[in-house]
C-alpha cells in the first residue's frame, strides 16, 4: 500500500491533515523553483561581497549596518509569531488557539536563524563573528544578544518538537515515507493515558517559560541601541518597544501564513472566521498600542529640544525621510486600525490587507530606527547619503525566499496543525469549558437554598 492510499483511508482529521506530506501539487513545485532560485541569486550577491568587499554594498560612513541590521531586528520580531504568542494562548486555555499554534511555532523555529546570521552578513570579514565569544566583554549587548537568541532559539525549537511528538509517533505507526526520520524523531513513544500526562505537563512548563525568554530576546536587541548615546536611541523606551513592535508583526506574520495555508492545503475547515477574527482583533488592539509607544517616543525628543535629536526627528518628520516614515505610520496604524475596527472587515481578506501592510510598516519601523540616526551623529554633519546597492537588496530577497522555501518543505514533512489537539479539543474541550465557565459564573440561588 503506498502513503497516499493509507492516509486516504484514514478518518476525516488524519486525512486532510496528513494529506499535504504525501501528495504534492504542480503549483507546490513551481513556487519552491521561484523560492530556490531567488535563494541562490541572493547567495550569489553575497559571494560578490565576500570577494569585492563591503564596497560594493549602499555602506559607508557613517552608515555601517543599513539593510542587514534592519533584516535582523525585523526577523527575529517575526519570531515572536510563533513562540510567545502560542505560550500566551496556551497559559490563557484559549481553545481556539489548537489549529494555530503549530504553524506559528514553526515560523519561529525557522525565521530565527534567517534573522540571526544578518549581522554576520554585515561584516567584512565573516569569521570575525567568533571574536564576540573569544574575546567577549560581560558588558557588551552583543554578547547579551548572541546568548539571548541561542537560548530562545534552543527552548523555541524544545517548544515545538515535544507538542508534535504525539503526531510524529502516528506517523510512524502508519509507515509512512522517510520511515527512519518518523522513528527518530518519535523516540519509542506510546499515546498512553501517563504518556499524554507527562507531555501536557512538560508542555504546560515550557509555555511559562519560554515567554519571559522571548521577551528577553528583543529587550536585549532594542539595548543594543539604547545603550549607545546615538540621537534617538539612548531612551529607556526602546526594550518595551521593541518587545511590543515584535508581537505586532509576528501576528501579522501569523496572519499572512495562516491565509496561505488555508489556501494551499484546504485547511478552511481548520483555520476559520473565528481564527481570523480573534487574531484581527488582537492585531487591533496591537496597532492600538504602536501608535501609542511611536508617539511616545517621538514626543520625548521634542519636548526635550536637545539639537542632534531634533536634527533626527525633523528628518524624519519633514525631511529626506519624511515618505517612510510617514508610509510607517499608514502602514502600522491607520490601515490595520481602520480594517479591524469593524467587524464587517475583519474578514480573512481583510485580516491579510492590514497583516501585509504591518508587515511592511514594520520593516519600515526598522529602517526608521537604523537609518535616520546614523546619517545624523551628534559630532560632525554627514554629508553622505544611504541608498542599498543591489547587492543588498539581492542578500535581502535571498534570505526572505529562503525562509518561505523552507517553510513550504517543512509542511511536506510534518503536519502544520496538530492533530493530537484537534482530536482532544473535539473529545473533551466542550465539557471543560463548560466547566471552566461554570466555576466563573455566582451559584444559582435556588439551587444553594434548596
Amino acid at each position: 500500500m503506498t502513503d497516499l492510499e493509507r492516509v486516504s483511508s484514514l478518518p476525516q482529521d488524519e486525512r486532510v491533515l496528513l494529506m499535504p506530506l504525501v501528495r504534492t501539487t504542480t503549483t507546490f513545485w513551481i513556487w519552491a523553483a521561484i523560492m530556490v532560485a531567488i535563494t541562490l541569486w541572493g547567495a550569489y550577491a553575497y559571494i560578490y561581497q565576500l570577494r569585492h568587499g563591503l564596497g560594493s554594498t549602499g555602506l559607508n560612513t557613517p552608515e555601517y549596518w543599513g539593510i542587514y541590521i534592519i533584516c535582523f531586528v525585523f526577523f527575529i520580531g517575526i519570531s515572536h509569531a510563533g513562540t510567545l504568542i502560542s505560550a500566551i494562548l496556551r497559559v490563557a486555555n484559549a481553545e481556539w488557539r489548537r489549529s494555530i499554534t503549530r504553524s506559528a511555532e514553526f515560523i519561529t523555529v525557522l525565521v530565527i536563524g534567517f534573522g540571526a546570521i544578518q549581522p554576520v552578513l554585515d561584516l567584512g570579514r565573516p569569521d570575525r563573528v567568533l571574536n564576540v565569544l573569544l574575546h567577549s566583554q560581560a558588558f557588551s549587548p552583543l554578547l547579551w544578544d548572541v546568548l539571548s537568541i541561542g537560548l530562545y532559539f534552543t527552548a523555541s525549537s524544545t517548544y515545538l518538537y515535544i507538542p508534535m511528538i504525539p503526531d510524529l509517533a502516528r506517523i510512524r505507526d502508519l509507515g509512512l515515507h522517510p520511515r527512519w526520520l518518523y522513528s527518530f524523531l518519535a523516540i519509542g513513544y506510546t499515546d498512553t493515558p501517563k504518556s499524554r500526562q507527562t507531555l501536557e505537563k512538560m508542555i504546560g512548563i515550557l509555555a511559562i517559560v519560554v515567554i519571559p525568554i522571548a521577551i528577553s530576546v528583543h529587550t536585549v536587541i532594542g539595548w543594543i541601541f539604547a545603550l549607545t548615546l546615538r540621537p534617538m536611541w539612548h531612551s529607556a523606551i526602546f526594550g518595551p518597544y521593541f518587545v511590543m513592535g515584535a508581537i505586532f508583526s509576528g501576528i501579522a506574520a501569523l496572519i499572512i501564513a495562516m491565509a496561505i495555508l488555508r489556501r494551499v492545503y484546504n485547511l478552511g475547515a481548520y483555520f476559520k472566521d473565528v481564527h481570523f477574527n480573534n487574531m484581527g482583533l488582537l492585531l487591533l488592539v496591537m496597532s492600538a498600542i504602536w501608535f501609542y509607544f511611536t508617539l511616545a517616543e517621538n514626543i520625548t525628543v521634542w519636548y526635550g529640544g536637545e539639537e542632534a535629536e531634533l536634527a533626527t526627528l525633523y528628518s524624519k518628520l519633514t525631511g529626506s525621510f519624511a515618505f517612510p516614515f510617514w508610509l510607517m505610520v499608514a502602514c502600522c496604524t491607520i490601515i490595520p486600525f481602520g480594517l479591524m475596527c469593524r467587524k464587517a472587515t475583519r474578514t480573512v481578506s481583510g485580516t491579510v490587507v492590514a497583516s501585509v501592510a504591518v508587515v511592511i510598516g514594520m520593516w519600515l519601523e526598522r529602517f526608521n530606527i537604523v537609518v535616520p540616526t546614523s546619517l545624523h551623529p551628534r559630532v560632525g554633519v554627514s554629508l553622505t547619503h544611504y541608498f542599498p546597492s543591489w547587492v543588498e537588496l539581492s542578500i535581502m530577497a535571498g534570505t526572505f525566499s529562503g525562509f518561505i522555501l523552507v517553510y513550504m518543505i517543512a509542511t511536506k514533512y510534518f503536519p502544520i496543525i496538530s492533530i493530537w489537539e484537534i482530536q482532544e479539543g473535539r473529545e473533551i474541550s466542550v465539557s471543560d469549558v463548560s466547566e471552566r465557565v461554570a466555576g466563573y459564573l455566582p451559584d444559582d440561588m435556588d439551587t444553594v437554598k434548596s
